[in-house]
C-alpha cells in the first residue's frame, strides 16, 4: 500500500463537476481510482442511475478500494414527465448513504454522482444536499457531479469545473450511448 494514504492532506476539498459537456461521471470516477492508485479508500453513490455501466464493473475489480452504490431505477428520471415516489425514496437513501460513508471514516474521497439533477429534479432536496457537504470531515475530499449545480454548491465549492459541449456525435450523427464509452 502506498504511505500516503494514511497522510493528511493540508486541505480536503469540495469539488463540482456540472455543465452540458461529457465527462463529469469519468472525471469523477478517474479521480476515484487516482485516490486508489495511491492506496486510498473512495465512495460513489450515483443518483438516478440503475443500469449496468462499465466505470461500476471496473471499480469491482479494484480489491475494495472504490466502493459503488447505486440509487436510481433503471429508467432514468429525464426520460419521464415526473420523477415516481420510487425514485424520491432511492434518491433519499442515497443521501443518507453518501452522508454515512463521508463521516465513517473509511473513505477519502466521496463521490455524489448525479446528485446535481437529482436536485434539479426534486428528487434531493438542495438544502439537505448542502447540509452534507457542510458536514463534510477535514481529511474527505467530496466531488459532486451532475448538469444543474445549485447555486449554494457552486458557492460553498472549493473546485468547480463546467464541462461544456462544442460537438457531440449524439446531435450530429444521432450516435447512441457505446458500451465502454459512454456507458
Amino acid at each position: 500500500m502506498d504511505e500516503s494514504a494514511n497522510e493528511p492532506w493540508p486541505r480536503a476539498c469540495l469539488q463540482v463537476y456540472t455543465g452540458d459537456g461529457k465527462g463529469k461521471t469519468t472525471a469523477a470516477f478517474g479521480l476515484a481510482m487516482r485516490a486508489a492508485g495511491r492506496g486510498m479508500s473512495a465512495y460513489v453513490g450515483q443518483f438516478m442511475k440503475g443500469s449496468v455501466y462499465g466505470e461500476v464493473a471496473a471499480a469491482a475489480m479494484l480489491g475494495g478500494l472504490v466502493t459503488v452504490e447505486q440509487f436510481g431505477s433503471p429508467e432514468c428520471i429525464p426520460w419521464r414527465e415526473e420523477p415516481e415516489e420510487e425514485d424520491v425514496a432511492l434518491a433519499r437513501r442515497g443521501l443518507e448513504r453518501c452522508r454515512e460513508a463521508m463521516l465513517s471514516g473509511r473513505y477519502r474521497v466521496v463521490v455524489l454522482d448525479e446528485v446535481c439533477v437529482a436536485a434539479f429534479f426534486g428528487v434531493v432536496g438542495e438544502e439537505d444536499l448542502l447540509a452534507i457537504v457542510d458536514a463534510r470531515p477535514p481529511g474527505v475530499e467530496v466531488v459532486c457531479t451532475g448538469r444543474y449545480a445549485p447555486r449554494g454548491l457552486v458557492e460553498r465549492a472549493d473546485l468547480v469545473t463546467a464541462m461544456a459541449e462544442v460537438k457531440h456525435p449524439f446531435a450530429k450523427d444521432g450516435l447512441l450511448a457505446r458500451d465502454g464509452i459512454e456507458r
